[in-house]
């Protein structure tokens, strides 16, 4: 069993309906074709260096499909549900909310990061 997020660098006045149709325009493979966003850049190499998504392959990867998805303006990953896979989604909200980024579960239609609304634990901000 697997678990989809995408990553996405929006423009700051973006929507959550903004932040599902980017994602989904994502999902189809069909990357948009110009500067890549700076913030994607980081957060990928330092996600890759935790949790490399090319060979040789670590069979603990949270990985269900690798490499993973990448655009200009996006990160698409299919997580494993195994243990591994919490841990990486932790990491992937860390680095999100570091660079700036939003984060958009499909499986919740659940929106994280606009506006800097990250929860942090315990529920205070």
């Amino acid at each position: 069993m697997s678990f989809d997020l995408v990553v996405l660098a929006v423009e700051p006045c973006a929507t959550p309906e903004d932040v599902r149709e980017m994602a989904d325009r994502c999902a189809d493979r069909e990357h948009r074709v110009g500067e890549l966003d700076p913030r994607i850049v980081s957060f990928y190499e330092e996600l890759r260096v935790r949790f490399p998504d090319h060979p040789p392959y670590d069979l603990a990867s949270p990985w269900m499909s690798a490499p993973l998805n990448v655009g200009i303006d996006h990160v698409s990953m299919n997580i494993s549900y195994l243990p591994r896979g919490s841990e990486a989604v932790d990491v992937v909200l860390d680095l999100a909310k570091r660079h700036g980024l939003v984060v958009y579960d499909p499986q919740g239609d659940e929106v994280t990061g606009l506006g800097g609304d990250y929860e942090v634990p315990g529920g205070s901000r």
